[in-house]
């Protein structure tokens, strides 16, 4: 290839590639330094270029730097992380990975290649001081725990959840809860450790989706002071919530990577610091929660299927709202009652109009919808002891109450066989009447249902309607 199209390619390439590149020659001068290091560094290149590294950052020697390092050293450092000052005093954190540059088996120089995490240090150290006030306060009983007591419902399929949830408070084996968003799946879990033996000790709830793996790790195992440069010594979740437990929710968003770190842990019962060089022993339970079917988790490359035999000891599937219609009203006059304490109101049922579209909806927010419907409608009652259709305002009011050509329950049904049977003849009889309705028209009638198609789709052919 022509070496001109070789410089251009190369050019372009440092002006836009996202991470920062700084190459220095054998002697510690700056020969290349691209856009996003001087976005990253606060420096421009021709403040750079041509000097010395170590003049260039005064917090540096030849030892803590990565780059003099492969220099030195001919090998390469892969995801080191590094904090440092430059001459102006601006504190940089930055996850490096250097290569030393060989001709005829000679080093000439090194190529550094960074991403900023400065700012997302600054918010690791947030986080955690900020985690460890909200434990050291849970732990010194500021924060009210669950217990199976909280649990409402008379769903077969759901007791037998709590049945298992109960069950399984008397070990300490892992235990992995699959339900959708909002249905009580922390609960089950807070329930699972207040009746255990593990009940006087922390317990620590951490969500895997709500943090950038790089955070995550540090957050879950810790760091040791000189692990890496601007590293402190801070125990992780691991260690903070030892002979308790540790709840790791939606499991199937954490990065795979740090999925393997979890399952040596789980094996090895043990933990590292990152930087550092013991294994300090454990005595933790592990609990996971995750909102997606952990087989079709596994399948789709999210859940490692190693992590998910060894977290699956117990099993809890917990039922959406949906499944579980004979509970709504049991839960929405647990509800009044819990915000007529807190509001200070005195509320004492919800109509029958309300309650009867209330059985209909499909609840994609699960007990968390439902919950928060009924806080939002006691806002809203100023006078009276009745909450009614008006009560409910914005998508609440237009979710519950759209336009519907049919009660709930239907007055024809007939309890012959069981409750069960006797739901699915209810369902069955509802879906055909939207169907009729809409004239058959599916998409329609899953929007008068309030379902997803491909949701109506497999009832029609379930109901062979």
């Amino acid at each position: 290839m022509d070496n001109n199209i070789l410089r251009s390619v190369l050019s372009v390439l440092l002006k836009y590639i996202d991470e920062g590149i700084h190459v220095i020659d054998k002697k510690g001068n700056t020969i290349i330094y691209n856009n996003a290091m001087e976005r990253l560094e606060g420096l421009k290149s021709e403040d750079v270029l041509g000097k010395n590294l170590l003049d260039i950052f005064p917090s540096l020697d030849e030892n803590t730097s990565t780059l003099y390092k492969a220099l030195t050293e001919g090998s390469p450092i892969i995801d080191r992380y590094q904090t440092y000052t430059n001459r102006e005093g601006y504190k940089i954190t930055s996850l490096n990975s250097t290569i030393p540059l060989l001709l005829d088996d000679e080093i000439i120089g090194s190529l550094e290649i960074s991403k900023d995490y400065t700012g997302l240090k600054s918010l690791y150290d947030k986080i955690s001081t900020l985690q460890q006030e909200i434990i050291n306060k849970e732990n010194g009983g500021g924060t009210r725990h669950y217990s199976f007591k909280d649990l409402i419902g008379c769903n077969l399929n759901f007791l037998n959840a709590v049945s298992v949830a109960q069950k399984a408070s008397r070990s300490s084996s892992t235990v992995l809860i699959y339900g959708e968003t909002g249905t009580g799946k922390e609960l089950v879990a807070q329930g699972i450790h207040s009746s255990g033996n593990r009940h006087g000790k922390p317990f620590i709830a951490q969500n895997c989706a709500a943090l950038p793996e790089d955070l995550l790790e540090g957050i879950l195992f810790g760091t040791v002071k000189g692990g890496f440069t601007g590293a402190v010594n801070r125990p992780g979740l691991f260690e903070q919530a030892n002979g308790g437990t540790l709840l790791l929710d939606e499991i199937n968003s954490m990065n795979i990577n740090l999925q393997s770190k979890l399952l040596r842990i789980l094996q090895e019962g043990s933990i590292r610091r990152i930087g550092g060089v013991n294994d300090l022993p454990i005595d933790v339970r592990i609990i996971a929660t995750t909102n997606v079917d952990p087989i079709k988790a596994v399948d789709n490359g999210t859940l490692r299927d190693d992590l998910y035999y060894r977290l699956n000891v117990v099993n809890i599937t917990i039922p959406p709202l949906r499944e579980r219609r004979e509970d709504i009203p049991l839960l929405i006059r647990h509800f009044i009652a819990l915000y007529n304490k807190a509001m200070t109101k005195d509320i004492w049922y919800i109509s029958e109009d309300a309650e009867r579209s209330m059985m209909a909806y499909s609840w994609p927010g699960n007990v968390r919808e439902l919950r928060n419907y009924i806080e939002g409608a006691m806002n809203m009652v100023s006078s009276g002891h009745i909450i009614s259709r008006e009560h409910f305002t914005g998508t609440a009011q237009s979710n519950l109450f759209r336009e519907k050509d049919y009660d709930f329950p239907p007055k024809d049904y007939e309890l012959k066989i069981s409750l069960d049977h006797t739901l699915l003849m209810v369902e069955k009889k509802i879906i055909s009447d939207a169907l009729k309705k809409c004239e058959g028209n599916i998409s329609k009638c899953a929007r008068v249902l309030n379902i997803k198609r491909q949701t109506l789709q497999h009832k029609i052919k379930k109901f062979n309607l």
